[in-house]
């Protein structure tokens, strides 16, 4: 079997190819570069701010916290709005209290955290929903 395997690999390389020396030097497994673009702010939260409002289960919410979260940057209080928001709609306290141990994470001191929370003060009261921080009085 082995020298059958030689012979058809031998004759592959003896045909004469039709293709350019750019494309035979290039590996033929090679991954392509990505052609995304770079996301603005604005469309990041237009985004999640709409998946959030569309959220219909508490699978769903969790993902879309996940994926939200995992950027390299802190949601805006819209997007932290909407996902409250959904995590209430699908009946779920606890991962709305978990959103903003999220935030208290991402933010890079007390006081931007102090800036979040008084932004959604609002929405806090309306939902209900109390940080941590207020549950275990720490």
């Amino acid at each position: 079997m082995r020298p059958q395997l030689l012979s058809t690999v031998l004759r592959a390389a003896s045909r004469p190819s039709t293709l350019t020396s750019s494309a035979r030097s290039a590996p033929f497994l090679a991954r392509q570069a990505s052609s995304h673009a770079q996301e603005s702010f604005e469309s990041f939260t237009d985004r999640y701010v709409s998946f959030f409002q569309q959220a219909e289960d508490l699978f769903e919410v969790q993902r879309g916290l996940n994926n939200c979260f995992a950027h390299d940057l802190v949601p805006a209080p819209s997007v932290i709005e909407a996902a409250l928001r959904a995590s209430r709609r699908v009946n779920d306290y606890a991962t709305a209290v978990r959103i903003f141990e999220g935030i208290r994470e991402k933010v890079e001191n007390k006081n931007q955290y102090q800036a979040y929370l008084e932004e959604l003060k609002r929405v806090k009261e309306e939902l209900g929903i109390s940080t941590k921080e207020e549950l275990y009085g720490q």
